[in-house]
């Protein structure tokens, strides 16, 4: 960490103004106008501790704590339940879009909350009287084929069997052929009893060596269920993103601030959100206050508010004050947004992040920097700006978990990214057009485009690499945690620098004929 000290002295005792500039002085809009990442550079510290001793973790929302500060936009091109698993177990959160049905969304939501439990208290279940056909369907749905089996299909029925891969595998007639048929009767099951401990069923699925274990009661009831692929996941994924308690994994969503919404939010909150973002482009709006309002009064602190998107404090301090649990800030800043040039309305995402920030300090509320972060380092900075993290569109659409099929063009492999705000979105659903307040509008104005991205490859190596890059960083800035990084500056010990355009060149791969960019392997 650098010293507090506002002077260098040296040994002859003659003494240097410090390098650098505080945060404060690097953002006077006075002097400096409105500045974006690329803008300025963070000062190098002292190093005395290895990467991998960084502590990445962060406070997302006023009730939940990640282990990396990493979100996915709600962007129909960038996160529906795939990103959203791939996200929470890498440490992140991914955000479920709502540019699609209620039940389509629910589905997504149902879909994280499922894929990884302790004890899965609300399983699939089917009837003797099923088909084969129906496990496929649920395959299909879900991911997986291992079924219990009970009395009139549904929890807390009578265990009549279990229905696995093998079991319906070679089985040639789907359509026709009954579950009774093909299951593995109860008499072959192992279970456990309800009241068993987490460590104890651990124990007995490692022993008994199947893929689930049914949980039943005194009347051999199903009452829950475990995993054995949720155990191994629990070793490949330390840094899982889970709600305190049950293992499961944290599911954030999106939805609009109109009256409907409220509608598709309770369904949502049924199939086990934990936290909502509501999503605008200018978030200081009675709609949105409004809508805060409605949700904690309905329901209290079940769920974590997200509220936004703001870039100055006067709109931070309405949605605080309204009860919001986070903030998301930036507008006009994504790579496909064109907010800034349509409508003249915005702010440079570096001061934005550090105006809304300082205040959401003053109230203990986290912010999220949602746009603009094109690489690692601009994680970084928006960190240091006192972000608790940063949400991103652009950086991962393209990956294997984001929707969308891959093409080729030119020779490359590419996958389509649009912003919410395109004709594009706009014209496959309305939350596009709720976002912006549009859409009753007869003439839809654009505030997004549609492109293409290059193939990033799986988001289980990608989010890694952002998280070593950001150790890595934090290490050369001399500072082991990002709660040790915002300390810093706040206390004028970490130090910026300001970019001429002249030095941006500089810092980037320049004087080369023909160069390969790999960022990691």
């Amino acid at each position: 960490m650098n010293s507090s000290s506002t002077t260098i002295t040296t040994a002859s005792g003659k003494s240097f103004p410090r390098d650098g500039l505080s945060a404060h002085e690097l953002f006077d809009s006075q002097l400096s106008g409105g500045l974006t990442y690329n803008d300025f550079l963070i000062l190098p510290g002292f190093i005395d501790f290895p990467a991998d001793a960084v502590d990445c973790s962060v406070r997302v929302t006023r009730n939940h704590e990640i282990k990396l500060p990493l979100l996915s936009s709600p962007m129909d091109t960038v996160t529906e339940a795939d990103m959203a698993i791939a996200m929470a177990l890498t440490g992140g959160l991914g955000v479920i879009h709502y540019n699609c049905t209620v039940d389509e969304q629910v589905a997504m939501v149902k879909k994280v909350k499922m894929y990884e439990n302790g004890f899965i208290s609300d399983p699939v279940t089917l009837a003797p009287t099923n088909t084969v056909d129906d496990v496929w369907a649920i395959k299909a749905k879900y991911g997986f084929a291992g079924v219990p089996v009970t009395e009139g299909g549904k929890l807390g029925g009578k265990l009549l069997g279990m229905i696995t891969n093998r079991d319906i595998r070679f089985v040639k007639h789907p359509k026709t052929t009954t579950l009774a048929e093909v299951m593995t009767p109860r008499a072959q099951l192992v279970t456990a009893k309800q009241g068993v401990s987490l460590d104890e069923a651990n124990a007995i699925l490692k022993q008994c060596k199947k893929g689930k274990l049914p949980i039943v009661d005194a009347d051999d009831r199903l009452v829950a269920l475990m995993s054995l692929a949720d155990l191994l996941k629990n070793k490949e994924y330390p840094l899982a993103s889970k709600t305190k308690g049950t293992k499961q994994l944290l599911a954030a969503a999106a939805v609009g601030t109109r009256p409907d919404d409220r509608v598709r939010l309770a369904a949502l909150v049924d199939a086990g959100l934990d936290i909502v973002v509501l999503d605008s482009s200018q978030g200081n709006s009675t709609f949105q206050i409004d809508m805060i309002k409605h949700i904690r009064e309905t329901y209290k602190d079940k769920i974590d508010v997200i509220a936004g998107n703001v870039v100055t404090m006067e709109q931070a301090k309405n949605l605080i004050e309204a009860g919001a649990d986070a903030l998301r800030v930036g507008m006009g800043s994504g790579s496909i947004c064109i907010t800034q040039e349509v409508m003249a309305v915005g702010r440079p995402q570096g001061t934005a992040v550090y105006k809304v920030a300082l205040l959401a300090r003053e109230y203990g509320i986290p912010v999220i920097a949602d746009g603009g972060i094109q690489f690692v380092g601009h994680i970084t900075k928006a960190l240091a700006l006192g972000a608790a993290a940063v949400m991103m569109g652009g950086l991962i659409a393209g990956t294997t978990e984001s929707p969308g099929e891959y093409f080729y063009h030119d020779g490359k492999r590419l996958k389509k990214y649009r912003g919410m705000g395109s004709l594009d979105a706009m014209d496959k659903g309305d939350a596009a057009g709720k976002r912006y307040f549009s859409e009753g509008d007869k003439i839809k104005v654009a505030q997004g485009v549609t492109g293409a991205v290059l193939d990033k490859g799986s988001m289980y190596k990608f989010v890694p690499y952002l998280q070593a890059g950001l150790q890595h960083s934090l290490q050369d800035i001399g500072v082991k945690s990002v709660k040790a990084l915002q300390e810093g500056v706040y206390a004028d010990e970490v130090r910026f620098e300001k970019r001429s355009a002249s030095a941006q060149l500089e810092g980037g791969v320049h004087s080369l004929y023909t160069y390969e960019k790999r960022l990691f392997s």
